[in-house]
């Protein structure tokens, strides 16, 4: 555990914290008198999730603590945080459904493609468009936010949200494009292997057996030769007196 992990767990932790304060449609706070409501709330928290996401990475690699575990939950933290807003952002009526569908949907086949790669031992890094599709995210998310009391910004956050629709179609067919083949040819390498390996095993059993029963005939023709070794001797008789 180093603090860059602890970041990234952290991260997971203001999933709930986001949700639990953005479908709370009553919740209010004032400070010196000034009410601050839910959404403004969400949207700080958000905001320091998403600082998050930056500062770990950064640190990771700054101080060379780049670990397994934080490779394994980086992905997984960015996705509960933006499948958990923008699913929170379709209970108060801030988007469509649809829409999300295809965003969370992306994440999900993009994150198997990445178990079939690690599994065939390839990584798939992130992508300049997966970079740009993250950005957009983040802007789309906090004006969907600002915009559900504020209707000047609702046409700026529905051309985010289609930015992000679009770039993050793009960077999934990039993705399925650029690692699929690696993928499939290392499938077809492997399978290859297995098949020869199993008809040189195949041949060495044919061997195997071909020498067994060639020292079966050996035995069976010498043990039919012995009986007539001795047919032409008579026994030996005792001398006559």
């Amino acid at each position: 555990m180093n603090i860059p992990n602890s970041l990234t767990i952290a991260r997971i932790f203001f999933v709930p914290l986001l949700v639990a304060v953005l479908v709370q449609e009553r919740l209010s706070v004032s400070i010196h008198g000034n009410p601050i409501s839910n959404e403004i709330i969400a949207l700080l928290i958000f905001w320091v999730a998403a600082a998050t996401d930056l500062l770990d990475g950064f640190l990771a690699r700054r101080w060379q603590q780049v670990t397994t575990i934080g490779m394994l939950l980086d992905p997984i933290a960015d996705k509960l945080l933006v499948s958990a807003a923008l699913i929170s952002l379709v209970q108060v009526g801030a988007v469509r459904g649809w829409l999300v569908v295809l965003l969370v949907g992306r994440e999900f086949a993009v994150s198997g493609l990445r178990s079939i790669a690690a599994a065939e031992g390839y990584t798939i890094s992130a992508s300049e468009l997966g970079k740009t599709k993250t950005f957009f995210q983040v802007v789309a998310i906090s004006l969907l936010l600002l915009a559900i009391h504020r209707p000047w910004v609702k046409p700026w956050a529905t051309i985010s949200l289609y930015l992000v629709v679009f770039f993050s179609m793009w960077s999934a067919i990039a993705y399925f494009s650029r690692f699929w083949r690696r993928v499939d040819v290392g499938v077809k390498q492997r399978r290859r292997a297995e098949l020869l390996l199993a008809e040189r095993q195949r041949r060495h059993v044919l061997i195997a057996e071909r020498r067994a029963a060639s020292r079966e005939r050996r035995r069976a023709k010498l043990e039919r030769a012995k009986p007539g070794e001795f047919s032409g001797h008579t026994a030996d008789l005792p001398p006559s007196n």
